[in-house]
């Protein structure tokens, strides 16, 4: 593997032209087809295999047509304290703002309040439904302003009016302010780094290409492939983070290999064989856990993983081509000023922090890992009260209309009004179809929790029925959970005698199946990808001890992040400071999300610590010499890693997108939890403490594993460089740092 990645190394640095060629075709070819890509189609949530999906499929087959995509828009209206709507004037003006809706462009119908009998009961509030025959996005300017023009007319009579649906749906923003703020801080923590701002700055310009070719690539197969925005997020902020890590490990082990004296071709070649090998295994780590997501069964969270392990490979094959081409065109710039002015060689960072860090670690690993471990557990307390569920307009900004108008339907209709549970009663089976579903209909009115039932409607063979049921309690609330698994445990008994079946379904629903499916999968995800991963890990490090304890200090962190984001946006600490107005239930894919990602980037900082450990451990240190030296050269950079990828995932939470909001949040804890508390304090303890040990493997599984030098020890036989004299290395500048 290290004998390969150096020739490719090597290669690059002398077709640097070519390489750098091959990727700006890349970028612009893929950018001119995104261009040219058809747009994509709004994108429709599944999941196969629950009740949900299942009823909301055999509604569509049992009323074609019923279940169109067009827009919808809920008109609430609310009358001035002390009023009702139902006075006159009020009145008046409310069907005057429904009849220049429907007016409108595209309008496929407007129903009025006093029409759907959609009144409160006390009178304060109303509302009016707009159904559309296109979709949100088709939607021209002349029907939404129409739309919005109408609502102003009531406004303008002293009502108040909030629009909820998707016809006026505010598309939260992506958090692109936060993208350039975290690029702006890892330009910030490489000049520090580095002491070089081409040495900075390439590892920025590798990754923003790598995410550039990733995110056109997204755009063009977008409409082939059914990809949503979501999935470009995610794809982004991975593709940033691990560009610019990877990056900046061979960026500073090709300055260590030029300051001992190899010329610039070798250094890039030994820079990739070495710490290119750990990039690719941390790569291939985070590949696994993304593509893991499979497993889960949800179409929209396999493509959001599939496209963030796009987004990885991606950086990966820059970091092993394009950034040692572009060393190659400026092989002295990328090191520091002092080096390229003084001429002075390395002779080791002997007393550096990372080193005396290590030394103290050795001499009492087991406080500093009892303090490590007892800190994680402490923050992943909260993780015992989490809740799951699928936030939906009342996680909203109290900025936006949905939000103001899903509150005014919860005041003035009961809190379940914005949550309806869809009744579809298959009376197929029936001799009197129109008689079961009215015994069904009866028997799940009279269910405790249930406030009221609508009116069935009937497809027009008269065998299937749609009713609506209004639970007492909020979409999110665990009331209205267990009120959807009451009516569905006591199915047997309200269909018995009917010859019908009945299924439950409807957003609420929906939202209730997918947490549990979610949950039911984190098990076989966390045995498939762990499993996965260390079995790679022993390949890599050829012990048993090191992916145990691998494993077992992600699980700790990854719990610790969980518990921040219960605290943070289900308890509401600090949640004014993030922007958070809303706090609830955790998103249900939120747990599964950190898991798969923050699995493959603890993996990323085991693999770059951990191979330079053994790399000084195979080449004759003892264990406690190693773990200094890996340290000594290391740790300042797995640092510098760690604060880039949490400034580029802090960034995100900048985001208006809930979802996008929470996984940043998840992604920057965590990455700090993992590299300070685990790689940094935990990691050290626990191989200070085995000592030799650590690397003990069975014969005979060592005879099974392949061998395949990730710790680049035939490269060090084959390119040892002697230690030339301060004069010599001037002689020839071409194999020393200076310019």
């Amino acid at each position: 593997m290290a004998s390969l990645l150096y020739r490719l190394g090597c290669f690059a640095v002398r077709r640097r032209w070519y390489v750098t060629l091959l990727w700006i075709v890349a970028l612009f070819g893929f950018g001119f087809a995104s261009a040219k890509a058809p747009e994509v189609p709004e994108s429709t949530f599944s999941a196969p295999g629950i009740e949900a999906q299942h009823a909301f499929d055999l509604m569509e087959e049992r009323f074609p047509g019923a279940q169109a995509d067009g827009a919808t828009a809920r008109m609430v209206f609310v009358a001035p304290t002390g009023e009702k709507v139902t006075s006159a004037e009020n009145r008046a003006a409310i069907e005057k703002a429904v009849a220049r809706a429907a007016g409108g462009q595209q309008v496929a119908s407007a129903v009025g309040p006093f029409q759907a009998r959609a009144v409160s009961e006390d009178g304060s509030t109303a509302y009016a439904t707009v159904n559309y025959t296109v979709t949100a996005d088709d939607l021209t300017d002349a029907a939404t302003n129409t739309l919005r023009a109408a609502a102003q007319s009531a406004r303008d009579a002293g009502l108040t009016v909030e629009m909820g649906g998707t016809a006026l749906a505010s598309t939260p923003e992506a958090g692109h302010v936060g993208e350039v703020i975290g690029i702006v801080v890892a330009a910030v923590v490489l000049l520090v780094t580095f002491g070089s701002m081409a040495a900075a700055g390439l590892p920025l310009l590798t990754a923003v290409i790598g995410v550039g070719v990733t995110m056109t690539a997204i755009t063009t197969l977008a409409s082939t492939f059914g990809l949503s925005s979501t999935s470009g997020t995610l794809a982004t902020m991975l593709g940033l983070a691990c560009g610019i890590d990877y990056a900046l490990f061979v960026v500073s082990r090709y300055r260590e290999e030029r300051a001992n004296g190899h010329s610039t071709e070798e250094a890039a070649g030994l820079a990739v064989g070495t710490a290119g090998s750990a990039v690719v295994f941390a790569g291939i780590t985070v590949v696994i856990a993304l593509a893991g997501l499979m497993v889960v069964g949800i179409p929209m969270l396999t493509k959001m993983g599939l496209c963030a392990a796009g987004a990885v490979v991606v950086a990966v094959l820059v970091c092993l081509t394009l950034v040692p081409a572009l060393i190659g065109f400026w092989p002295q710039a990328v090191l520091s000023r002092r080096y390229r002015l003084t001429g002075l060689r390395v002779q080791g960072v002997l007393g550096n922090l990372g080193s005396r860090w290590a030394e103290f670690v050795q001499r009492h690993p087991f406080p500093v890992r009892f303090t490590a471990m007892c800190t994680l557990i402490v923050l992943a307390i909260p993780v015992l009260g989490m809740q799951l569920g699928m936030p939906g307009d009342e996680a909203k900004s109290t900025t936006t209309t949905e939000r103001r108008a899903y509150d005014d339907l919860a005041e003035g209709f009961g809190p379940g009004f914005n949550g309806p549970l869809t009744v579809v009663v298959d009376a197929r089976g029936a001799d009197d179809p129109k008689a079961a579903v009215a015994t069904v209909e009866k028997k799940i009115a009279a269910t405790p929790g249930v406030v009221s039932v609508s009116a069935p409607r009937f497809d027009t063979a008269g065998d299937t029925a749609v009713f609506t049921a209004v639970p007492a309690n909020a979409p999110t609330d665990k009331k209205t959970e267990d009120l959807v698994h009451t009516i569905r445990d006591e199915r047997s008994a309200t269909v018995a005698g009917t010859g019908a079946d009945f299924e439950v379904t409807g957003t609420t629903a929906l939202n209730i199946d997918v947490t549990q499916k979610v949950q039911r999968a984190l098990i076989p995800y966390l045995a498939v990808v762990v499993g996965l991963a260390i079995v790679l890990l022993l390949i890599v490090f050829r012990s048993i001890f090191i992916p145990l304890k691998a494993a077992m200090g992600f699980l700790l962190s990854v719990l610790a992040a969980l518990g921040c984001v219960v605290a943070v946006f289900q308890w509401g600490w600090g949640a004014s400071l993030l922007g958070v107005e809303t706090t609830g239930p955790i998103m249900s894919m939120m747990p599964i999300f950190l898991v798969g990602i923050v699995f493959g980037l603890a993996m990323d900082y085991e693999v770059f610590l951990v191979s330079r450990i053994r790399e000084a451990y195979v080449h004759g240190q003892s264990a406690g010499e190693s773990i200094t030296t890996g340290f000594r050269y290391s740790a300042r950079v797995v640092a510098a890693a760690a604060l880039i990828m949490t400034a580029v995932f802090a960034g995100f939470v900048t985001a208006d997108d809930s979802m996008i909001k929470m996984i940043g949040f998840g992604l920057a804890t965590a990455v700090l939890f993992d590299a300070f508390l685990v790689r940094m304090a935990f990691v050290p303890g626990v191989l200070a403490l085995l000592g030799d040990k650590v690397a003990w493997l069975p014969k005979w599984l060592d005879r099974i594993l392949p061998h395949l030098d990730v710790e680049g020890e035939s490269l060090s036989r084959a390119h040892q460089v002697p230690a030339p004299q301060q004069d010599e290395e001037h002689k020839d500048p071409d194999s020393s740092v200076l310019t």
